[in-house]
């Protein structure tokens, strides 16, 4: 974990501003800082595992009732983070480098330890008091400055000018190591809590002590000479070494992962590779004498994506003849028959991956999207029925907004397609085409309807900020 926190003169030197980005686990990008959030990654398969990991976790977090969401970050460098007191930011490289699902879960344990800590809401309360301290440090030293100014230029004499300088820096970095001390222990009380849950659920630290022992091996030269009390972390090794201790202690430290639990992890994992390595790095991983199910998976999604459709859906099929009940199959049978440009191909496996997955939203959108793209007017109600129900369970679905506004348009129904695309727009951050288009929609839908007062939310609304 890392908090970065930024210290801003304004053009007075009279204030000073902290901020915090995330606590984290390994330093994020800048983006991350930024107000419109890092870019995300969405996978039904992938998420509904991270879910499934998270769930016991955030039971004995007493976190279980807070609809804590797992949001995957399109970054391949290892890290999780949170920087709210609701989501759980995990890179989808740390989960491709995660070995096991231990490995991972650990990681999500100490997350966890972050949120049940309330370790956000605390460190604000650190800053804001920090920001206190600091404006009065700098407006007793500006008024040090001024008055030594002021006899300097009369006497000769700058001491009390040099003194007042003194003033601002002093308490500037008497107070910067505070916070740092301060974030130090939170890691190191999210590194026990994180323990403590991965006991009460029966599940081995293990991984979480591997994870920490091989990032510290490989950050042991960047913290040679670092003084110790500049840094937001633990020093690795002693971090390590205490994490060793009482993680060491539990009773399931050497419990092994369900082989059926890693079987889906290494499943995911290759999907995850599949979509975001180079094909040459994707058979490197995952080469022909590898007749392994994640392999195949690995090698079939790569397939499909640079253009051999015939002999990716040959093995899809394959992989669908071992696992004929495994939606995601199907899933990206379909995905890949739609991004070639055979929707109404697409509809069949779609729809039986729908049907498998429980009516997963983002697999309910391909459908609709296939629906919509055959061009048959026969399926245009049924897009409609699929596509609201998508969205009234994934409402930040901009995809899902733009294909419903395709089949109300299909059907001549103006207003509600006004008001669909508004919402997309609204979704994917054109807060201006938004409030058009609802603008629009309000004329056509009769004042007080509900379709009249979602438009009314969208053009009263703020900007979008993540």
């Amino acid at each position: 974990m890392l908090l970065q926190i930024a210290l801003r003169k304004k053009a007075s030197a009279l204030t000073a501003l902290v901020t915090a980005a995330a606590i984290t686990l390994l330093p994020a990008p800048a983006a991350h800082a930024q107000a419109k959030g890092p870019p995300v990654l969405r996978d039904t398969e992938t998420e509904q595992l991270l879910r499934e990991y998270t769930r016991p976790i955030l039971r004995v977090a007493g976190l279980e009732k807070q609809n804590i969401q797992m949001v995957i970050v399109n970054e391949a460098s290892f890290n999780a983070f949170v920087a709210d007191g609701r989501r759980i930011f995990v890179n989808y490289g740390a989960i491709l480098q995660s070995e096991t699902p231990n490995q991972i879960i650990g990681v999500l344990a100490h997350e966890t330890g972050h949120l049940a800590g309330g370790h956000l809401s605390k460190l604000r309360e650190q800053l804001a008091n920090a920001q206190t301290q600091m404006i009065i440090a700098m407006l007793l030293g500006a008024g040090a400055i001024a008055v030594g100014s002021t006899r300097s230029s009369s006497a000769g004499n700058n001491g009390l000018a040099n003194a007042g300088a003194a003033a601002i820096a002093g308490p500037q970095e008497m107070i910067r190591r505070s916070l740092l001390s301060y974030q130090r222990q939170q890691e190191e009380n999210a590194d026990r809590a994180g323990v403590k849950f991965l006991t009460a659920t029966q599940q081995s630290p293990k991984g979480m002590y591997e994870t920490f022992k091989r990032f510290t091996s490989e950050s042991l030269f960047a913290a040679r000479g670092a003084d110790p009390y500049l840094q937001s972390h633990p020093m690795p090794a002693e971090r390590v070494s205490a994490l060793q201790e009482f993680a060491s202690a539990s009773p399931y430290w050497d419990k092994k992962d369900d082989p059926a639990l890693q079987l889906r992890h290494d499943m995911v994992r290759a999907k995850i590779s599949a979509f975001m390595e180079r094909p040459e790095t994707v058979y490197r991983r995952y080469p022909l004498s590898n007749d392994s199910m994640p392999a195949r998976y690995a090698r079939a999604i790569s397939t499909y994506l640079h253009g051999d459709l015939r002999s990716a859906l040959a093995q899809i099929d394959a992989l669908i003849q071992v696992q004929p009940n495994n939606p995601y199959f199907y899933e990206v049978r379909g995905q890949a028959l739609l991004e070639s440009g055979k929707p109404a191909e697409a509809i069949a496996p779609l729809r039986k991956a729908v049907a498998l997955s429980n009516s997963a939203p983002l697999i309910e959108m391909l459908l609709g999207q296939a629906l919509v793209g055959s061009d048959n007017k026969a399926y245009t109600d049924d897009a409609v029925r699929i596509l609201r129900a998508a969205v009234a369970r994934e409402p930040e679905a901009a995809l899902g907004y733009m294909q419903l506004a395709m089949a109300y348009g299909r059907k001549g129904e103006y207003a509600e397609a006004d008001l669909a695309s508004a919402q997309a727009a609204y979704l994917r951050g054109d807060n201006k085409t938004a409030r058009e288009l609802a603008t629009r929609a309000k004329t056509r839908f009769a004042v007080g309807t509900p379709g009249w007062v979602k438009a009314d939310d969208i053009v009263a609304s703020k900007p979008q900020r993540n």
